[in-house]
């Protein structure tokens, strides 16, 4: 069976049952721990899937108005039961106008944002209780100065970091403006990291915040959790959660994975177009790292691959061997006129030829969500293959890339 190579490129492949797998491990951390479970949309979005993830969790957070409509029209809301969190580093006046009548928790990242909106929030919370309807919770987003997170770029506690209120600022705003109608506190500081980096965090969040905790109904505990990788003790987050549960009269605890939900469950594909010479072989491909990967130069990492071949029309699939370890070494490169738009190097025991397809492992999340089409290079398509077979959800065209400029 050609797996592969049939595969019109560049295209993301979401694999269904590596999705319908995550799904169920959330929902196991949900059952046995008692805590809402929320898809993080800024780091997985692929809404044409959403079916198996509104079956086994609660809902969505999002981080502004665009991801809060995105989740009422293909995730749903209060009226479905289903959560919509917002949250911003600084809500405009005319977002949040549009996002109240779509959310069911809003999260500010200041004590200004908080005054500033907190009226209308409540006024707002005066018109669904008349109609039989959940309010809006009212949230902080506080700032434990404390991760583990690296490199700086992703941490979220790092100095002058603008998300989150510090201690001493959170203080001086309770005094100024109260706590009327905060419900809750919000902390993310964690990226693809374990359980234990999140009880670490909570000595710092209850050093800092504890009078508060004592007195707020619920506690989201962010994202960056990497519950479905396949060395992430779930069961101590699920035991560390209903312990803090059971030190805080029962408050609520929620959870964002994002990168927990798309993770091991896609790739995208790409053809090599050609192969150049510059002291060593340089592999261009119709895919890009700046453009439709971006998290591989920014953080920076080194993908996964495999190369894809066709032989007496029998697939060939060859898993890259590491820098230098195979016999053929290559560097491979996008289509853009971006000089940084490569990496490398990769190396096989065959070597690559033009027409060859390269399988980038593990990509369906945080790169369909922050792509581009820069130099006007074509957007991937959209895809899924499950038992039935692969299908393409979606092709973009020139009128994607014209409308946008």
């Amino acid at each position: 069976m050609k797996k592969y190579s049939a595969i019109p490129t560049p295209c993301y492949v979401l694999e269904s049952e590596r999705l319908e797998k995550n799904a169920k491990i959330l929902e196991i951390v949900r059952q046995q721990s008692g805590a809402k479970v929320l898809l993080a949309l800024k780091g997985y979005a692929f809404w044409r899937e959403f079916g198996i993830l509104r079956q086994k969790l609660n809902g969505c957070c999002a981080s502004g108005l665009y991801e809060a409509k995105l989740a009422f029209e293909e995730f749903g809301g209060r009226e479905s039961q289903k959560e919509i969190c917002v949250y911003s580093p600084a809500f405009k006046e005319a977002e949040m106008s549009a996002i109240l009548p779509l959310a069911t928790s809003i999260i500010f990242n200041s004590f200004y944002q908080y005054a500033t909106y907190k009226d209308r929030i409540l006024d707002k919370n005066k018109q669904l209780e008349n109609l039989g309807l959940s309010p809006i919770k009212m949230g902080l987003r506080i700032n434990p100065l404390y991760s583990e997170v690296t490199p700086a770029i992703y941490n979220p506690c790092s100095k002058v970091s603008r998300l989150g209120i510090v201690p001493s600022e959170f203080e001086k705003g309770v005094k100024e403006h109260g706590l009327e109608g905060v419900s809750g506190l919000h902390f993310h500081t964690h990226c693809e990291q374990n359980a234990d980096a999140l009880c670490r965090t909570l000595e710092h969040v209850e050093k800092h915040f504890k009078p508060y905790l004592e007195n707020v109904a619920w506690v989201n505990f962010g994202g960056g959790h990497h519950i479905t990788r396949s060395d992430y003790d779930v069961n101590l987050l699920i035991q560390t959660i209903k312990d803090f549960k059971e030190r805080y009269h029962n408050i609520e605890v929620i959870l964002e994975p994002g990168e927990a939900i798309g993770w091991q469950c896609g790739f995208l594909i790409a053809s090599v177009i050609d192969i150049v010479k510059n002291d060593q072989e340089i592999a261009i491909l119709d895919a890009s790292f700046s453009a439709h990967m971006p998290d591989c130069l920014e953080m920076p990492y080194r993908p996964s691959i495999l190369k894809i071949s066709v032989e007496n029309d029998e697939e060939l699939i060859e898993v890259e061997k590491g820098e230098n370890q195979g016999a053929f070494s290559y560097f491979l490169g996008g289509p853009t006129c971006l000089a940084g738009d490569f990496m490398g190097s990769f190396s096989f025991e065959a070597p690559l030829k033009r027409g060859d397809k390269i399988v980038f492992q593990d990509m369906l999340h945080y790169t369909i969500v922050k792509n581009n089409s820069f130099n006007g290079v074509p957007l991937p398509s959209l895809a899924r293959l499950d038992q039935q077979g692969f299908k393409i959800l979606k092709n973009f065209s020139y009128e994607d890339y014209k409308n946008r400029n």
